[in-house]
Order: C-alpha cells, then structure tokens, then sequence
C-alpha cells in the first residue's frame, strides 16, 4: 500500500467536512399553502373529491374542525383555519335563505315593547 498524497487527504477531508456541514444543517421547509385563501385552498385540495364545498361543516366548531383539516388535509394549523372559516362561511351563507323574488317578506309584528296596563273602566 502507498501512502495517502497530502493533495489527496486534503480532498477526503474537505468532502467530509462539506459532508457534515450540510447533514447538520436543518432543513427549510417550504409552506406551499401560505397566504392563500380558504376558498383557494379548498379549490386546489378538496374539489377534485368534493364538488361543492357545501355540508362539509356539518355544524363542528371552528376549533375541532381546523384541528381535523390540520391533522389530514392541510400543511399547518394556519392553513387549517383559514379552510375551516371558508367552509364554515359556505355553510352559514347556506343556512340564511334568501326570499323567492315576487314573494312578500314576513308579515311585520305589532310592537313587541311594553306597554302600559290598560284603565280599568269603572274606576
């Protein structure tokens, strides 16, 4: 066996060097969902399966919902969210109807506020 060149040594211990440098480094994850919207969100992940994001709520509160989305669906709790609230504003818009054009609206009630007993007649 020969020896090892110092050319040669200094080679091996400048890859090895380079070698530790970039294991130990952490690595930068990229966030590919932030700053968009939940509606864009919900366009890019969910419509392939959903076709509406109507029901999708189904009356959860925005933290356990965000909490599921986050677990299975999305990238981070803030993408989680802003899905969540879309889904949830999809749902509420559903549930306030909007009146049939040429239908009159409700009927409106006579005051509700107290009032005065009536006089007694006789008295």
């Amino acid at each position: 066996m020969h020896p090892m060149s110092l050319s040669g040594w200094s080679a091996n211990a400048t890859s090895l060097a380079l070698i530790v440098a970039l294991a130990s480094a952490p690595a930068r994850a990229q966030n590919i969902d932030e700053g968009k919207s939940g509606a864009k969100l919900f366009a890019e992940s969910c419509a392939n399966c959903h076709n509406s994001a109507r029901g999708l709520a189904k009356d959860r509160l925005s933290v356990t919902l965000g909490y599921y989305l986050g677990q299975h669906y999305t990238t981070n709790s803030a993408s989680a969210q802003a899905l969540a609230a879309y889904l949830q504003s999809v749902d509420a818009a559903r549930a306030k109807p909007q009146p049939a054009a040429g239908k009159p609206g409700p009927v409106a009630q006579a005051s509700t506020a107290p009032r005065p007993p009536a006089a007694i007649p006789g008295r």
